[in-house]
């Protein structure tokens, strides 16, 4: 479904991504590891338009979206949930919700989206008329992931999840991410600090140091490499 070929990404004269290079199959799950300033976030910036890339390409189901504005590459399918959550902090959450559906046009497709957030995240119905700016980490969380769902992207990218969230709600958005990838087929690229968390839920896995792939495989097989259990995972 993507595929990102040599892409190279500066801030000035700072090179935050060189060559990198990634791939993700309908319904797979991937994960970008990579510590802090590996340029992970600028990948899955510059993937949905925000970021322009000095060299490379990034195609999305066949097409070449490498220049293609952000608005454009959602519309396409392409849904980003990034670092931080980013909602819109002094709306409701179901103002939150509907600007996810922002451009979507079928009425009866939106609610069907917005009843599947809530069967996936039922504590959203709950909040649905408070100030998104008073949830919780992992409630925004939640909201954020819904908000994305709610333009029916049929491939995610998921940017820190688990930051700032208490730890019994990391399980929780974990579990979702799953069930989501599973029930409706969506392909998740997931960028996370909680190496192992990430490499436990993903079938595939790229390592990113200063913005170049140093290592990819199976996540399986990542798990139990000496380097990486070293650098990441606590070993």
């Amino acid at each position: 479904m993507l595929e990102v070929s040599d892409l190279s990404v500066s801030y000035g004269a700072i090179a935050a991504l060189h060559g990198f290079s990634l791939r993700v199959g309908k319904g797979d799950i991937v994960t970008l590891i990579g510590g802090n300033g590996a340029g992970k976030t600028t990948a899955l910036r510059t993937i949905s338009g925000l970021l322009r890339p000095t060299s490379g390409s990034v195609r999305f189901m066949g097409e070449d979206v490498t220049r293609l504005s952000a608005h454009r590459i959602v519309a396409r399918g392409l849904g980003h949930v990034p670092e931080g959550r980013m909602i819109f902090s002094n709306l409701t959450v179901d103002e939150n919700l509907q600007m996810g559906a922002y451009l979507r046009r079928d009425k009866e497709e939106v609610e069907r989206n917005r009843e599947y957030v809530f069967s996936i995240f039922s504590r959203l119905k709950e909040r649905l008329k408070q100030t998104a700016g008073t949830l919780s980490g992992g409630e925004q969380q939640m909201l954020a992931i819904g908000r994305a769902l709610m333009g029916e992207p049929k491939f995610l990218m998921l940017d820190e999840p688990s930051l700032g969230i208490a730890p019994r709600l990391i399980s929780t958005i974990f579990e979702k991410i799953i069930e989501i990838n599973r029930d409706r087929g969506i392909a998740v690229l997931l960028v996370e600090q909680n190496a192992n968390l990430a490499l436990e839920i993903s079938s595939y896995a790229y390592v990113l140091e200063t913005g170049h792939v140093t290592m990819e495989g199976k996540s399986e097989e990542l798990r139990t490499n000496p380097q990486l259990k070293s650098a990441y995972l606590g070993g």
